[in-house]
């Protein structure tokens, strides 16, 4: 049945959507929402019973799609020991479970997507609910750091800055960690270049203050992202018979960040709209973060950004 807004020329909520290869009952998705649930001293990364019943639930109340938490690609991309990774096959395995739960108990074939990530210089964080706050030391199982620089993040431990063979690494990592999510029954897959994370920290010229040839120029920070997308779909193309063949993308719009670039005459402040139409004609799905200040406002005019931009790449195929 169509609802009156669809007759209108207005998709409605419940009004079903394609995204390319994606067919999903209605609009109405579950955003990303990191749990901190995994237990580092039984197995690090693997989803638990928790990640069941957390993503279960939104399967039998009958949500379109789940994308699951920030699935870091290596051990190093992990925001906090306790995030989830997608990186070994026991990880991969535990993620199975929950997608056959979820394909099976779902009532209007609810879809699943996982949020690829790596963190960066924002990695090896003690978790919200630990009573710390901070870097995670070596000592108690944190790690050393990557960013574009050495430069830190706030209060958080230095980084190093990274080599080509480190970049080269994150790469074949990402790669690595979508054919581990076809082989997990995941229907599409998100790269999280966003809230500041690795590949957001290459994008921003607060950020990448490299000279050599992945920051500096646009086209320069660009670089790592579009390396990223080239090598999953690579490895999952678009045309694959199997689940995860969509590709979408994680934005954030960082308005202040760019506000702050004008007076400087920066270029770069218009990288955005530019970024976004050539990860579309790439991807497919472009989601563009409405920031934290003013949300519902600021939802609406990304949820209709999102709708413009899925027209656009629909037209360029």
């Amino acid at each position: 049945m169509t609802s009156p807004t669809a007759a209108a020329g207005t998709p409605g909520l419940f009004d079903p959507i394609s995204l390319r290869s994606l067919e999903l009952a209605h609009r109405g998705w579950v955003a990303a929402m990191c749990q901190y649930s995994c237990d580092p001293a039984v197995a690090a990364g693997v989803p638990t019973d928790w990640h069941l019943v957390h993503l279960g639930q939104f399967a039998t109340g009958g949500a379109a799609l789940i994308i699951t938490e920030a699935a870091a690609v290596s051990h190093e991309g992990m925001i906090s020991p306790r995030d989830a990774g997608i990186y070994t096959r026991e990880q991969a395995d535990a993620w199975r479970r929950i997608n056959d739960f979820i394909h099976e108990h779902s009532a209007i074939g609810t879809k699943t997507a996982v949020q690829l990530a790596h963190a960066g210089r924002k990695a090896s964080t003690y978790w919200p609910f630990s009573g710390r706050n901070g870097s995670v030391p070596e000592s108690e199982g944190g790690w050393q750091t990557l960013a574009p620089t050495d430069e830190a993040f706030g209060r958080y431990a230095a980084p190093r800055a990274m080599t080509e063979d480190d970049i080269d690494k994150v790469v074949r990592d990402f790669g690595a960690a979508a054919a581990l999510a076809v082989d997990a029954g995941f229907d599409a897959l998100e790269i999280h270049a966003a809230h500041g994370y690795l590949l957001h920290q290459f994008l921003s010229p607060l950020v990448n203050t490299r000279t050599d040839g992945w920051g500096g120029s646009e086209e320069a920070r660009f670089r790592l992202t579009l390396d990223v997308i080239r090598e999953v779909r690579r490895t999952v193309p678009e045309d694959h018979a199997a689940p995860a063949a969509h590709l979408g993308v994680r934005l954030d719009r960082g308005r202040a960040r760019r506000r702050r670039l004008r007076p400087a005459g920066e270029a770069g402040c218009r990288r955005g709209r530019g970024l976004r139409r050539r990860l579309v004609r790439r991807c497919g799905t472009v989601g563009v973060h409405p920031g934290r200040a003013g949300l519902p406002g600021r939802a609406r005019r990304g949820g209709a950004y999102l709708r413009r931009a899925h027209r656009r790449g629909r037209d360029d195929q």
